[in-house]
């Protein structure tokens, strides 16, 4: 394995960073985590867009243009022939003192990793993920915006700690107000009818790339797509539901805190919505080249 780390690749054992970065010390940094599929990356523009614009809230000051982070994000893949894989990108703050003001940090810090992630085994896309609702509460937007992909991500470890020996895939996050947000490390959603339902990104839910992909499919399906605010109500009574993101792409949901969603098992309009986002998948994106 070959590491991309400031203009320089390292094998996996000598790929460092400095005690000092930000991004260890404090969290400060942002991030992407992208899919390859058949030698192309998938919502390229997407993944670089939100990478940057994340960078920019934060006023982080990234060292490459757009271009250049493409050029190191491809040729990471080249080098790992991750062409059906997984790419972390990483902007940290940089090395500073052990202070947290960011003006300490002259440059910021790259890495780009390329090689592959596997979150859930097969069968449980067969036969349907089990949520149950966390105690840990998500964070206000008010307090972090949730549009930004950073580094700090102890409110969904916290999250994720609830889930040890529960006998269940995911958690789902509830805003402080009670509101359905997400899940530990992927998008919800709900069918209802004809329509398909999703948290709105103020009640702290990212904008997720593979969520974006599934809310256009749903609508070339002929649903009513919704960003609004639902209670566990809305989930317990819910047709279907089902969870989406980058490594886990969408996984059908038949279970919430041990009650059955619809039927209890995968519905159809989950499956379509599968059948199609593979099909994208497998079909679009950037291609790598030689």
């Amino acid at each position: 394995m070959q590491i991309y780390i400031d203009g320089e690749y390292y094998s996996k054992e000598d790929a460092k960073l400095s005690v000092f970065d930000h991004g260890l010390l404090y969290g400060d940094g942002v991030f992407e985590g992208i899919r390859t599929y058949n030698g192309r990356v998938f919502e390229c523009d997407g993944h670089i867009d939100r990478l940057y614009a994340s960078a920019q809230v934060i006023a982080l000051d990234i060292p490459l243009s757009r271009q250049e982070m493409i050029d190191v994000m491809m040729e990471t893949i080249r080098r790992n022939e991750a062409y059906d894989g997984y790419i972390r990108l990483v902007v940290t703050r940089g090395v500073g003192d052990l202070g947290l003001n960011p003006s300490k940090c002259p440059k910021a810090t790259v890495f780009c990793i390329a090689s592959g992630i596997t979150l859930y085994p097969a069968e449980v896309y067969q036969n349907g993920f089990k949520v149950a609702t966390l105690s840990t509460r998500r964070n206000d937007p008010q307090a972090i915006n949730p549009a930004v992909k950073s580094l700090n991500y102890l409110n969904n470890v916290m999250g994720a700690l609830e889930l040890r020996d529960r006998g269940v895939n995911e958690g789902l996050f509830l805003t402080t107000a009670g509101y359905v947000c997400e899940c530990t490390a992927d998008n919800f959603f709900m069918v209802k009818g004809h329509k398909l339902l999703t948290p709105h990104p103020a009640t702290g839910a990212l904008k997720g790339i593979t969520r974006g992909v599934a809310m256009r499919l749903a609508g070339l399906m002929g649903l009513d797509v919704e960003e609004g605010f639902y209670t566990l109500y809305d989930v317990y009574t819910a047709d279907e539901a089902f969870l989406t993101g980058t490594a886990a792409e969408v996984g059908p949901i038949v279970e919430v805190d041990k009650r059955p969603i619809g039927a209890g098992v995968p519905g159809p309009v989950t499956k379509e919505i599968i059948s199609r986002f593979h099909e994208y998948a497998q079909n679009s994106g950037t291609p790598v080249g030689a």
